[in-house]
């Protein structure tokens, strides 16, 4: 009897690891490329939350991230080596690809997180070199990729508010920098190309939304093209506004922020506006979508495209009042902020859900 259960027992343990195996190989394989939004998502309301002092939850929100970061590299790597084929078509898809830029951004997020939150500037330093080559290497695979591609989708089959995350990856690298150096200013290098990378920033979200703006507009679509992801329309400027405040906090320490200081002002000025503007057309959106229309609303991956924009807006309105030195627009992120956290528990219960389905499907 004894030997039998014994027997049983390294039987079920052994059929629980082959299951575990073949659920992490299955998650690896059909990996969203922009799954890294998470990160983002969750590193922007944990910012949030300790900029309108609820540091509990902004501690809690470091936690989370530090699960997730390394869990989603784990299931990258694995795609890489394992299934290298779909990585290589994604990576030319001009609807999945933009995704990669997440990895980026997300990366560059958690360091703001890990410096506001935690006072972990040392962390955030590698965090930020990381960054900056995966910017480089992301950037410049992505436009090569879908520019020398021989068949293309059409303007309306291949752009969507994801192309977008390619400014919002290249503006985190200039917020990232400008938290580390709050203090202190650095090289004069270092000054010059986060300037550079913001203009860069700006001129990738001012190249790519009229493309969009055109599809929303001229182009016929379905209910299921007003898909989470157009809220990176928003949170691209969100984000473009939030790096301008930065720098322009920056300006008294900065030797050359100084002289820009005019320009960046009214720049920043523009691009606040701009995110604010989208905010009600989004919402009167997916109202269309889902009260109108009757669409149901289910979890997806590129969910956390929308809750990213909400808490950006949140944390780049808070930025932007005292970069400015308004002191009015306190209230915005004030009451934001509970939307954020509202729709980032919305999306996590979503995930949860989604794994814990995957994991009774495979036990079943």
């Amino acid at each position: 009897m004894g030997k039998d259960r014994v027997a049983s027992e390294g039987a079920s343990a052994i059929a629980a690891a082959r299951r575990l195996h073949r659920l992490i190989l299955d998650g690896a394989a059909s990996l969203f490329p922009g799954y890294f939004a998470l990160v983002m998502a969750t590193g922007v309301v944990s910012i949030a939350c300790q900029l309108l002092g609820m540091r509990p939850l902004a501690l809690a929100l470091v936690a989370v991230n530090w699960v997730a970061y390394p869990a989603l590299w784990a299931l990258t790597l694995l795609r890489a080596l394992r299934f290298r084929e779909l990585l290589l078509r994604d990576i030319s898809d001009h609807q999945r690809a933009p995704g990669f830029f997440t990895i980026v951004a997300g990366t560059c997020v958690l360091g703001t997180q890990n410096v506001v939150v935690a006072g972990a500037v040392g962390l955030a330093t590698a965090l930020w070199w990381l960054g900056l080559g995966l910017w480089f290497a992301v950037m410049y695979a992505f436009f090569t990729a879908v520019t020398v591609r021989v068949r293309k989708p059409t303007l309306a089959r291949g752009i969507n508010g994801a192309w977008l995350i390619a400014a919002v990856s290249t503006q985190s690298v200039v917020v990232l920098r400008g938290v580390i150096d709050g203090s202190a200013a650095p090289p004069v290098v270092i000054q010059f190309q986060v300037i550079a990378m913001f203009m860069i920033g700006c001129m990738l979200y001012l190249a790519i939304i009229p493309l969009i703006f055109y599809r929303l507009t001229f182009v016929p679509l379905s209910r299921e093209d007003f898909s989470p992801p157009y809220w990176i329309n928003m949170g691209a400027v969100a984000i473009t506004a939030l790096a301008g405040s930065i720098l322009i906090l920056r300006g008294g320490t900065w030797t050359m922020v100084t002289p820009l200081l005019p320009f960046l002002k009214g720049f920043t000025f523009f691009f606040w506006a701009v995110a604010s503007w989208w905010i009600p057309f989004l919402f009167a959106l997916m109202i269309w979508r889902y009260v109108w229309m009757k669409d149901r609303f289910i979890y997806e991956p590129a969910v956390w495209g929308m809750v990213f924009p909400l808490g950006m807006y949140t944390t780049s309105t808070y930025q932007f009042d005292r970069a400015m030195g308004y002191g009015f627009l306190d209230p915005i992120p004030e009451v934001l902020v509970f939307v954020a956290l509202t729709a980032w528990l919305l999306g996590m219960a979503g995930l949860l859900r989604r794994i814990g389905r995957s994991v009774l499907g495979r036990s079943g």
